[in-house]
């Protein structure tokens, strides 16, 4: 999600090479590294990794972990006993506030009964109501609608019908040449991260009132529709087996909400069906679908709650000083959560017990933070930091209204809280599978020198790279807001954009292994470092009052419900 743009005016990027070589006057110089700790957790880490285990626990039996659902509640109770179990103090849930109406998907599908026949891959919304039991229904296309007036044309038409929604018939949007790509970053790549952008992308912000207006508009389309008779909306959502579903597809952002839930049954189905069905319509042939969409919504006012768990620090001068790992627990619900955020939520917890197993006793004290709430607005991270660590001002003009808090100008520096003084440093992970390559400073050039002597001993492993960058999109953001260390790992790409990211493949199949016990083992030489180390990382001032930057890749279709679709 979002984070603060680092205001430089020129590109400085400090190369590993560069850090350990450098003799005198720098932080890096003092950096004085446990090389035989190095050894160990290394050996730990990827010789007696427990982190498949709790992937295959995460992802296979608890399975989509949608905030507020059961599962959720599951998965928060889960990692508190294995993080007990493991050996951490103090493993407790922390309730963030309410959050909504719970609900899970029982189950979905979508055949054609005329003409011909035929099954389609199709999955329900978030926060879908039921349709009653499976229905058939003749098909009628309706274009996206992009005011209340378009409307007009469609009264008295939908009664007793499925909507194929969204896009116009014959769109040529499938590539037969195109499949999912699996990434790697190279040393090209990787380069590239070194370098400081000096320029800006006129389109890289986008206008978030104007989003999330369309979003609204959405839910009116959605209870038209539904005074109208209709009896379901089907919405395109990916193609090439690759599902999408998440609250882009759904009919408005906020559905979770009891007073703002979804007026009409909806799934989201595979593009070539779509456009099989389209066709059909626009060649005159009439259709007509079965469709059936069970769901269950587990009461309306759900509470939020994160996973926290501590090694405590053993320094009598340093033990109340705090440094985090964290990764986001809740998922969405077309795949199992597997890469998204399960993969990040096991690498924090591998790392807490490769640290329990070789009985590290830490100067400073290492808490992990699984937060929920993190895929509808960084709910979790946001409610711990506000709750612990600082008052945030976000805009309360009518005209931001719709815009999550996150993402809202502020208009007040943060008010910080006591705890905020022994928060040492967050680091978050929430990328997919892919290895840790090296680590995003947010601007902080002190901090770079420091990271880039951290992994010069880790080359082999592959992490070579310290990025002066800002990353958004998650819940290191929540810190960064706050004016606290918040840090983001740059990891291997793999197939987690094109493939696994808010899809039904999202699944403990495109796990890596190796990849995921390389970036417990770098995250705890991160966290060993930093809670060991005499004094705590430098910090940056608190972000500017500003439009944040854009979501730079977790909702990568955002701006497509601003106009509607």
């Amino acid at each position: 999600m979002t984070s603060r743009r680092a205001v430089l005016a020129f590109a400085l990027i400090f190369s590993p090479a560069l850090a350990a070589e450098t003799q005198t006057g720098t932080a890096a110089t003092s950096e004085m590294l446990d090389l035989s700790m190095y050894s160990r957790i290394r050996d730990e880490g990827f010789k007696h990794s427990h982190v498949m285990e709790y992937a295959a626990a995460l992802s296979d039996n608890i399975g989509p972990r949608l905030t507020g659902s059961p599962a959720m509640s599951a998965a928060n109770e889960w990692t508190r006993a294995q993080l007990a179990a493991m050996g951490c103090s103090n493993a407790h849930l922390e309730s963030w506030g309410e959050f909504g109406m719970g609900w899970t998907q029982l189950g979905a599908s979508l055949s054609l009964v005329t003409p011909g026949s035929g099954t389609f891959l199709a999955q329900a919304t978030p926060w879908s109501p039921a349709t009653k039991g499976a229905v058939e229904a003749d098909l009628i296309e309706v274009p996206a609608i992009q005011a209340e007036g378009e409307m007009t044309a469609w009264r008295g038409k939908l009664r007793g019908k499925a909507i194929l929604y969204g896009q116009a018939a014959m769109s040529p949007e499938v590539n037969p040449d195109d499949v999912p790509k699996m990434e790697h970053l190279d040393a090209a790549k990787l380069a590239a991260y070194r370098q400081y952008p000096l320029t800006e992308k006129s389109d890289q912000t986008p206008d978030y009132r104007k989003i999330f207006a369309g979003a609204a508009f959405k839910e009116k389309v959605a209870k038209f529709f539904a005074d109208e008779g209709a009896v379901a909306v089907l919405e395109p959502g990916g193609s090439g087996g690759v599902l999408y579903d998440d609250l882009n597809s759904s009919m408005g952002w906020y559905v979770f909400k009891p007073d703002r839930r979804q007026a009409i049954p909806e799934e989201v189905i595979e593009t070539e069906g779509r456009d099989r069905l389209s066709r059909l319509l626009d060649h005159k042939v009439p259709v007509k679908v079965k469709v059936n969409i069970e769901t269950r919504f587990d009461g309306e006012h759900a509470q939020g709650y994160n996973t926290i768990a501590d090694i405590p620090g053993t320094d009598p001068k340093l033990k109340d000083e705090v440094v985090m790992v964290g990764g986001h627990l809740d998922s969405w619900i077309a795949g199992t959560g597997a890469t998204d955020n399960g993969a990040g939520v096991v690498v924090a917890m591998e790392a807490m017990r490769i640290l329990n197993s070789l009985h590290v006793h830490p100067r400073r004290t290492v808490r992990i933070g699984l937060w929920s709430g993190e895929e509808e607005g960084l709910w979790g991270s946001f409610g711990y930091v506000t709750s612990h660590y600082a008052t945030l001002h976000p805009s309360t003009a009518k005209e931001d209204r719709e815009v999550p808090l996150y993402l809202r100008d502020a208009i007040a520096p943060p008010t910080m809280k006591p705890e905020a003084a022994k928060l040492d440093a967050y680091y978050n992970v929430d990328n997919g599978t892919g290895k840790l390559m090296g680590i995003y400073t947010e601007g902080n050039l002190e901090i770079a020198e420091i990271f880039s002597r951290w992994i010069k001993p880790l080359e082999d492993l592959g992490v070579t790279t310290v990025s002066n960058r800002s990353t958004a999109s998650s819940d290191h953001v929540a810190f960064q807001q706050a004016g606290l260390p918040g840090f983001q790992f740059l990891q291997d790409p793999r197939d987690y954009m094109s493939r696994t990211h808010h899809t039904n493949l999202d699944t403990y199949e495109h796990l890596s292994e190796p990849d995921l016990k390389q970036a417990a083992v770098v995250m705890v030489i991160f966290l060993y470092n930093t809670a060991m180390r005499d004094s705590m990382l430098p910090r940056t001032a608190p972000p500017p009052m500003r439009r944040n930057e854009p979501l730079e890749g977790l909702y990568p279709n955002l701006r497509k419900i601003a106009k509607g679709i």
